[in-house]
């Protein structure tokens, strides 16, 4: 899995590298890459890599519960 994310994030940032030039050159016709490239990064690899980072870790620990109901701060007199 984390080869692959690499491979995904390189695919990524080329495609985005590959529009701005295509951008910059006479043809202006970069923004279809540009555009790939960050719906592939929002919608493929972000959810990927939060899955690979949070597969194995016990998520009771985020929840919001201990904000519900917070502990009585000590006055100090």
């Amino acid at each position: 899995m984390k080869t692959g994310l690499r491979l995904l994030l390189f695919l990524v940032l080329g495609l985005i590298v590959y529009g701005y030039y295509l951008n910059s050159s006479a043809t202006g016709s970069g923004e279809k890459f540009i555009g790939i490239g960050v719906v592939l990064f929002a919608f493929i690899l972000m959810p990927l890599f939060i899955y690979h980072r949070f597969r194995n870790k016990d998520l009771r620990n985020y929840s919001l519960k201990d904000f519900a109901n917070p502990p009585d701060k000590e006055k100090e007199d």
